[in-house]
């Protein structure tokens, strides 16, 4: 199995809190212009019909990520959590949308839609269609901004996508993205991860933006990203502070703001049920890097696309979730940098 991931550092990386004052700037009050989100590196990927494009509003800061596929893929929608904020969910995508900006960035994926309806010469048979489906985090519990992408920087995130390239770090969707939020004053800036695997022709991409109320844990179960308390100038469970607050008296108010992003390509046929299949096993994985995962203040959405390029050879499509949870781990971890 070869994978592309980026590796873990320990700088600390704390969120300034937001003021959530009434009367931030919005889209309408500047001359907002669309540009390139590269973050800080890439994870390749060897996936022919998939592209990956990112766009950012540098006066968010906030972001959009699209994950293109022209010639559709079935899809499968594992969404979990108290706060999804999700449109479309189609059982077959041309592209998935991803955007800061909480509801308000659903925005965006209209934009991608509108820029595929033109790329497929505006033609309106019910056949031909161009299906987008997008979600959403919460970003801004660290600006005091209500500017949010919008269909303008969806058509700019599609216009950047190419193939074989998903930028990490502090772009697209994660621009503004925190983790570890036991209280906003710990959070830690996040950003989008990317991790891709071959085995044999078997191919998996996961693109991921955690946004999460939990913390990034490694394999070796250190926190790596989040809950970061400067007066001990450590990281730490949020367990740790639940149970310290619960023996006070009370459990710690719950911080709201959050959910994770995710996005799972594969090439391997599937039927639909063991699409769906795959779209909880991997999805539930994801507990193991972000902690806690799926609470009632997250909104956590994992889309499963397939290509339906080749059959599934040597396993069942139990091993192949397997595989992708892993993938889905390191992607998680390459956010966390």
């Amino acid at each position: 199995m070869t994978s592309g991931t980026a590796p873990l550092n320990g700088d600390v990386r704390l969120s300034p809190v937001s003021a959530f004052a009434a009367g931030g700037l919005t889209n309408t009050d500047t001359a907002l212009a669309p540009q390139v989100s590269p973050g800080r590196g890439n994870v390749e990927f060897d996936l022919p019909g998939v592209l990956v494009g990112t766009a950012e509003y540098a006066e968010g800061p906030t972001g959009c990520t699209v994950v293109l596929v022209p010639d559709g893929a079935r899809t499968a929608v594992d969404a979990r959590g108290g706060a999804v904020g999700l449109g479309g969910g189609y059982d077959v995508n041309h592209a998935i949308c991803l955007a800061g900006g909480s509801v308000h960035g659903l925005g965006a994926a209209a934009g991608v839609t509108d820029e595929l309806m033109e790329r497929h010469q505006r033609q309106t048979r019910w056949t031909e269609l161009r299906l987008v489906s997008g979600a959403v985090i919460y970003d801004f519990s660290c600006r005091d901004n209500a500017i949010v992408p919008d269909a303008t920087l969806g058509r700019a995130a599609v216009r950047q996508a190419v193939p074989g390239v998903v930028p990490v770090g502090r772009c697209g969707a994660g621009r503004s993205a925190t983790v570890g939020k036991v209280n906003f004053g710990r959070a830690e800036f996040a950003g989008q991860g990317a991790a891709f695997a071959a085995v044999g022709d078997v191919r998996v991409l996961v693109v991921t933006v955690p946004n999460a109320i939990g913390v990034v844990v490694d394999r070796a179960g250190t926190v790596v990203r989040g809950n970061y308390d400067a007066e001990r100038a450590e990281r730490r469970h949020p367990a740790t502070d639940y149970e310290a607050a619960l023996r006070a008296g009370g459990p710690a108010a719950p911080v709201g703001g959050n959910t994770t992003l995710t996005v799972l390509v594969t090439n391997v046929k599937l039927s639909d049920y063991s699409l769906n299949q795959l779209a909880r096993q991997v999805h539930s994985s994801m507990h193991r890097g972000i902690q806690p995962f799926h609470t009632e203040n997250d909104g956590d959405v994992l889309f499963a696309l397939t290509t339906d390029q080749i059959e599934l050879p040597g396993t069942v499509p139990t091993g192949l979730g397997t595989i992708a949870s892993e993938v889905a781990w390191d992607a998680v971890l390459s956010a966390a940098v």
